[in-house]
């Protein structure tokens, strides 16, 4: 069997779980899964977040296909989809905790317009403190900032305590 097809697998679960981050964030995190998600937008007490076991949730999957890849005989394609997807998620935390959110000290300073669009658009996302009239779910892609802002300012957005009140 030729590398070719679990390289192609491996491209396009990475490319895919930028669209699956989006809809779990969208509509998972900022709808029934808020009662982790919001830790990540309140300011950050200690080293750890209630947020942070969706890293341990999304790597179930992985963890899986990898072990059934490699050690169930599952196949190839099974090994290169764990991979894809732990790659992705070495990338998000590098992005996001790292750089966006410094949970490792650094002075890397983004520079390129890409990396400093993806940080403008993840702290325009975090403007809003609640789960609604939040912009910007995705992370790797992200809308210009210009589009993020005026969409900021059409959307009325609940107070904190109106929203704890329908929770």
């Amino acid at each position: 069997m030729t590398a070719l097809p679990p390289i192609l697998i491996f491209l396009a679960t990475v490319a895919a779980m930028e669209g699956f981050a989006y809809v779990m964030h969208r509509w998972v995190m900022h709808g029934p899964g808020w009662f982790l998600h919001a830790s990540h937008h309140l300011p950050r007490t200690g080293s750890w977040e209630a947020n942070d076991l969706y890293f341990v949730i999304f790597a179930l999957p992985s963890i899986l296909l990898l072990l059934g890849g490699v050690q169930w005989h599952w196949g190839s394609w099974a090994t290169a989809m764990g991979a894809g997807i732990a790659a992705y998620g070495a990338i998000y935390l590098g992005f996001h905790d790292i750089i966006v959110h410094r949970r490792i000290a650094h002075r890397h300073v983004p520079r390129s317009t890409y990396m400093k669009r993806i940080v403008q658009a993840h702290r325009l996302h975090h403007a809003v403190e609640t789960k609604a009239g939040c912009v910007s779910f995705g992370f790797l892609i992200a809308p210009r900032p210009a589009t993020l802002k005026r969409a900021l300012n059409r959307t009325p957005r609940p107070t904190k305590e109106a929203q704890e009140k329908t929770a």
